[in-house]
């Protein structure tokens, strides 16, 4: 379940603490559910359309790959400087992602790479994804067990 913080509950909840307390400060809000990728897909008559969210992600930070049958989107962010030195002052609370996350989905062994369209803008990753065409059912020879 999705939970949303919101900076005043938290400050209410604990308030005679951190109002009384100098040393305390303000209540920062709770860590969040992180759903990584969050995607909406889109059904079209030929195609599938993935709408994935990716914000503060260059592109080159984004990697998709088709295997086996299933359709692998990787992002990787770093942090752009390690080290801190007293004019740049020092993070002391970090909310930005850092880091990496991948997402998998099952899309059929008969698509190739070429297949899969895919498209980074604003934020946003578009991935087109071919309808596997239905293989024509063979009606199937009904095999009995002989009876002794």
């Amino acid at each position: 379940m999705l939970h949303i913080d919101n900076l005043f509950d938290d400050f209410f909840e604990d308030f005679d603490k951190n109002f009384f307390d100098p040393h305390r400060g303000l209540p920062m809000p709770k860590p969040r559910e992180v759903v990584p990728m969050r995607t909406d897909v889109k059904e079209f008559k030929n195609s599938y359309k993935l709408k994935i969210d990716l914000p503060g992600y260059a592109k080159e930070d984004i990697k998709i790959k088709l295997d086996e049958g299933f359709l692998t989107i990787d992002a990787e962010k770093n942090t752009e400087k390690t080290e801190t030195d007293e004019e740049d002052g020092k993070i002391i609370r970090r909310e930005r992602f850092v880091g990496s996350m991948s997402r998998k989905w099952y899309v059929g062994e008969e698509l190739k790479q070429e297949d899969i369209k895919a498209k980074y803008a604003n934020g946003v990753l578009t991935v087109t994804v071919p309808k596997l065409k239905e293989k024509e059912k063979l009606p199937e020879d009904k095999k009995y067990i002989a009876i002794d």
